[in-house]
């Protein structure tokens, strides 16, 4: 039963990864605890060493683990058969089987040790709890009524939020937590719904479906909220076995065969360019031909049932290792990195301390006194690298702005080929009757939508490259003003002590470990973010200039143009129409008035649309680089300051009483000996998860 070795080792690979986060989270705790007490100590010895980032980060780590999920976004147009899938992933038939794709309603699944239905309302209103099927009942909607709501324009659930589903499900309580998002859709508030969890979800299980192969909405939605966004994304084409139903003789072989490879053909010209990653091929391992109706007929029967032929095998396997393996290992040597780095910073504020220990107040002072330039040398670093952030910042803005600014007053020039598969059937008849005018113009304002929708996305995907260019610029000078940083910090060791620094190889430090924290954090290296979710904030301190941008662009120009412009167009355009007449051989004609008088109408508002809304991308991107610089300094002052401090609270021991010396030595070359231990033990968990999947 390959499937259910597959589906096993899926469970027993996630427990694997949820036992070493608990027990680097432990190590983590255990580490924190060693060094806070420490520092307690210090208060009636020699004087707190100044550790308290540290202790902020570690303890910050030590929480995400034990908080820690793989999240999967899961997202599907109406009728692709997300929800079966999502039962058939989970075993159960717990997702209601006709979710409106249409409503803002996201929900999220998470373990829970009891059954339960939390549904969060956005207007103020106390949550409400629903049994499963008061949740199924009441938020299950006719994929007609769903069509008519979209075509209004009007959400079914306006006031609520997003429901939380908790069951006690294995597949759940190893670590995994699905967001089930609304189907995809044309309007601009729902792709701005969409991509908000996108950047925070470990990965996109996007479900298609055999019988629809990449339909226009799907490739939309793809080329503009997917393409160059560096996601990862798995391709599920769900209802494969209709295939074979489809078929006049359902028993010819060979027709299935040339009917599959078909399909085969049009989904791997569709997607292959959303399988690459580093210049590699990876289709085979991202896009699943899966029948979820049929593993869900049998997990139903049978738990433990064989999901051969169903796809699911292939796909478990696949998700297994991304997310096992690939995300889970990444995760944990970041951890591991934050362990040394503390590790680190403790035994260099050990081996300060202990030269010190002998000196009397004007000798100390005096060798405080000494290194006074280097901590100058210090804030200049600090200095320089702000500097070049800033000037980063005003060109980025500046540059990115007037790319905004271009881009729009353009869209003139190719509107007239760009709109045609935009515009809506035109039927003179239908429009000319009263009953059918409200129709035609909310098919044109919508066809508006998606132009200006597509457009604007499209072009946030250039700001977004020319942005992540400008990081990574950043990061390799943040790298160059870290080893000038580290450079100092060891001179002034140097001076205090007399002793040139040595590296102790027992703490696990390599070469990259000598960079000061601030500095891992400014190149990306380190990150504490767990981002947030439908209003579910995760703690930790981090940076993510992609969701600054989105709470920026999601205000720009789309919704505000299209009221603006299709306000005004709907008229001219009206009347443009009426003079034509209403036979049928001036539809062509009808056809390329509509297209020529919007095009006149939009270009008349194309300026006004360019002054306003660039101001709005300036701000957007001097947002993100503020929010870095920020960061950045604040570490970077955290940690002059801590070194400052460290030698202050030494000084302010020795005026006010006798340090036991040899009590003191004991105690900080027993703490040095702790710490060390513990990290051996965060560093032999890494080597043991790595060494299960060598």
């Amino acid at each position: 039963m390959v499937s259910q070795v597959a589906s096993d080792q899926f469970i027993q690979d996630l427990e694997r990864v949820a036992q070493v986060r608990s027990e680097m989270a432990m190590c983590l705790q255990n580490l924190s605890e060693t060094i806070h007490q420490a520092e307690l100590d210090g208060e009636s010895s020699s004087g707190k060493l100044s550790l308290e980032r540290d202790l902020e980060d570690i303890d910050i780590a030590s929480k995400n683990l034990k908080k820690g999920v793989f999240r999967l976004l899961v997202l599907g147009d109406m009728k692709r058969g997300k929800s079966t899938f999502l039962n058939a992933l989970i075993g159960e038939n717990l997702l209601p089987s006709d979710v409106n794709p249409c409503t803002a309603v996201l929900t999220i699944l998470r373990y829970g040790a009891e059954k339960k239905v939390t549904i969060h309302f956005n207007d103020g209103k106390s949550p409400q709890q629903l049994d499963f099927q008061s949740f199924k009942y009441k938020y299950t909607i006719d994929p007609a009524e769903a069509k008519k709501l979209e075509q209004e324009k009007k959400q079914a659930f306006p006031d609520v939020d997003y429901a939380v589903v908790e069951y006690p499900l294995t597949l759940l309580e190893k670590g995994i937590e699905i967001v089930d998002s609304p189907g995809l859709n044309d309007t601009e508030a729902r792709n701005e719904l969409s991509l908000g969890y996108v950047n925070n979800c470990h990965a996109i299980l996007f479900v298609m479906r055999a019988s629809q192969p990449c339909t226009l909405g799907e490739r939309r939605y793809l080329e503009n909220y997917v393409k160059g966004r560096g996601l990862s994304v798995f391709f599920l084409i769900n209802a494969w076995d209709q295939v074979k139903e489809s078929l006049i003789d359902p028993d010819d072989a060979e027709d299935l065969q040339a009917a599959e490879n078909r399909l085969r053909k049009v989904f791997k010209a569709n997607l292959g360019e959303y399988c690459h990653v580093d210049g590699q091929d990876i289709y085979d391992e991202r896009v699943f031909e899966l029948s979820s109706i049929q593993a869900l007929r049998r997990r139903l029967k049978d738990s433990q049932a064989d999901l051969a032929g169903t796809g699911f095998p292939e796909f478990m396997s696949a998700l297994n290792t991304f997310l096992t393996r690939e995300r889970a290992i990444a995760e944990l040597r970041q951890v591991r990195t934050l362990a040394r780095q503390a590790v680190n910073h403790t035994r260099e504020a050990i081996g300060r301390r202990i030269p010190l220990l002998d000196q009397n107040v004007a000798e100390l002072k005096s060798r405080i006194d000494s290194v006074e330039p280097e901590f100058k040398k210090l804030t200049d670093i600090r200095d320089q690298f702000q500097k070049e952030i800033f000037n980063t910042r005003d060109s980025q803005a500046r540059k990115i702005s007037e790319s905004f600014r271009s881009y729009v007053m353009n869209l003139g020039n190719t509107f007239e080929s760009d709109f045609l598969r935009y515009q809506p059937e035109l039927n003179l008849w239908d429009f000319l009757s009263n009953g059918k005018r409200e129709a035609f113009n909310a098919a044109l304002q919508k066809a508006f939508e998606q132009y200006m929708a597509d457009k604007c996305a499209a072009w946030t995907l250039t700001a977004e490259k020319d942005i992540n260019t400008a990081f990574k610029e950043l990061s390799r000078s943040a790298a160059q003003y870290g080893a000038s940083y580290h450079q100092v910090t060891e001179r002034i060791t140097e001076k205090l002590t007399d002793k040139q620094v040595k590296v102790n190889a027992a703490s696990g430090s390599t070469e990259e470990d000598n960079s000061p924290t601030w500095a891992k954090w400014a190149m990306g290296l380190l990150s504490l973010s767990r981002g947030n979710l439908a209003g579910i904030a995760m703690a930790g301190a981090g940076f993510d200039w992609k969701n600054i941008l989105l709470n920026y662009f999601t205000v720009i120009g789309v919704g505000s143009i299209i009221t603006a412009v299709t306000g005004v167009m709907l008229g001219p355009i009206g009347f443009a129409l009426l003079g034509l007449g209403v036979g049928f051989l001036q539809a062509d004609q009808a056809r390329k008035e509509l297209v020529k008088t919007a095009k006149k109408e939009l270009v008349k508002y194309l300026p006004q649309i360019a002054n306003e809304q660039s101001q709005i991308v300036y701000d957007a991107v001097k947002e993100c680089f503020d929010s870095y610089e920020k960061e950045v300094s604040k570490r970077i002052n955290d940690d002059i300051n801590s070194r400052k401090s460290e030698l202050d609270n030494l000084l302010k021991q020795k005026q006010t009483r006798e340090i036991n010396r040899e009590a003191e030595l004991k105690r900080l070359k027993t703490l040095q000996e702790n710490i060390i231990a513990q990290l051996q033990k965060i560093e032999a968990v890494y080597s043991n998860l790595l060494a299960a999947y060598s």
